[in-house]
C-alpha cells in the first residue's frame, strides 16, 4: 500500500500597520466569506512579488482606508502555522506577518473601503481600550501586535530660553504639528547629536523668533514624561529633559521664522497673566518663572 501523499503546503507573507490616533485603533472589517463571525483586523496585505512591505502598507491602508499612512522604521514579525481545511483536502498554511508603526496626518477624512469586492467591507476608528479589553471582536494577531509594539521610548534634551521684559516674557505658541497644540511655551528645542546646548538654544531661539539671543546662567532643570503623538504622528513614550537658561535677546519684532514647525506664533505675554493661568502654558514656563522668583519679571 502506498503512503498518503502530504497535504499540499501554502505559504503567504504580509504586511501590516498598528495606527493609533487619539486612543483609538485604526481597524478593517474581514468579508463574510473570509470569516462566519465578525471580525476585525489591522489595515494590510499580502505582498507582491518584488514589492517592499513598507510600501505594501501604504497601498493596502489606500485600498482599505482611503488614507494616506507614514510607515515608521520598528516591525515586528509574526510566524503562524496550521492545518486548514478551505480546499477540497486539507493543507498546511503558513502566514508571516510583518507589523509596522503607522500614523495618519492630523485631520486625515473618516476611513472609507475604496478597493471594491476585496476582503475588507469596512473601516473605522476602533477605542483602543475596547480593544485590549475584548470588548470588541479582532482577530488574535492585533492584541499581539499591540502587545509587541508599544509605544517606542524615547528621550530628549532640550534647551529653552528664559527671556523677560518689562514685566513680559517672550513665548512660543505650539503648532498642531506638536504635542500640547495651542500651549504657549518657552522658545527652544531639541539638542542635536554634537551640538552644545548653548548653541542649541541660539538656533532654536532664531527659528522660533527671528531674534538674536544672548545665553545666559542656567536656571535650572526640568522634565516632562507623558505617552502623546510625536510631530511624526506616531505615538510615542516620551521623556523630555529640559535646560532652562536665562537668556536676553536683541532689538526687534519677534516673528516666526521656521515653516510648518512645531511652532506657529510668538509674542512678549504679561508675566501675571501666565501667573494666573490666564495664558494656558506648559509646566516648564511656570518652573523658570518660579525659579526667578516671584518678583522678578522683568531684566
Amino acid at each position: 500500500m502506498s503512503e498518503p501523499s502530504a497535504p499540499p503546503r501554502r505559504q503567504r507573507v504580509a504586511a501590516y500597520a498598528v495606527i493609533v490616533r487619539d486612543d483609538q485603533l485604526l481597524l478593517t472589517r474581514l468579508a463574510p466569506y473570509l470569516t462566519r463571525d465578525e471580525r476585525w483586523t489591522l489595515p494590510g496585505g499580502g505582498i507582491e512579488f518584488g514589492e517592499h512591505p513598507s510600501d505594501v502598507v501604504v497601498r493596502e491602508v489606500r485600498e482599505e482606508t482611503g488614507l494616506e499612512v507614514t510607515v515608521g522604521e520598528r516591525a515586528w514579525i509574526d510566524s503562524m502555522h496550521r492545518a486548514t481545511a478551505a480546499g477540497p483536502q486539507p493543507e498546511g498554511f503558513h502566514a508571516v506577518r510583518i507589523v509596522y508603526d503607522g500614523a495618519v496626518a492630523p485631520g486625515s477624512p473618516d476611513p472609507r473601503v475604496v478597493e471594491q469586492d476585496g476582503s475588507t467591507v469596512d473601516a473605522r476608528w476602533v477605542p483602543l481600550a475596547d480593544v485590549l479589553s475584548g470588548r470588541f471582536p479582532v482577530v488574535a494577531m492585533v492584541r499581539d501586535a499591540l502587545a509587541a509594539m508599544r509605544p517606542v521610548r524615547r528621550q530628549r534634551i532640550s534647551a529653552y530660553a528664559l527671556v523677560s521684559r518689562d514685566d513680559t516674557v517672550l513665548l512660543t505658541r505650539i503648532s498642531a504639528r506638536g504635542h500640547h497644540p495651542g500651549a504657549w511655551t518657552l522658545p527652544g528645542g531639541g539638542v542635536d547629536h554634537g551640538e552644545s546646548p548653548a548653541a542649541a538654544l541660539a538656533r532654536e531661539v532664531a527659528e522660533e523668533t527671528g531674534l538674536e539671543v544672548s545665553v545666559g546662567g542656567l536656571l535650572g532643570v526640568h522634565d516632562v514624561h507623558f505617552t502623546g503623538v510625536a510631530p511624526s504622528g506616531l505615538t510615542e513614550d516620551f521623556h523630555g529633559v529640559h535646560l532652562v537658561f536665562r537668556a536676553e535677546v536683541g532689538e526687534g519684532e519677534p516673528r516666526v521664522v521656521e515653516a510648518e514647525g512645531t511652532t506657529d506664533r510668538v509674542a512678549w505675554m504679561p508675566v501675571a497673566d501666565v501667573r494666573s493661568e490666564r495664558v494656558e502654558v506648559l509646566e516648564v514656563v511656570r518652573y523658570a518663572l518660579d525659579r526667578l522668583g516671584p518678583g522678578a519679571n522683568s531684566d
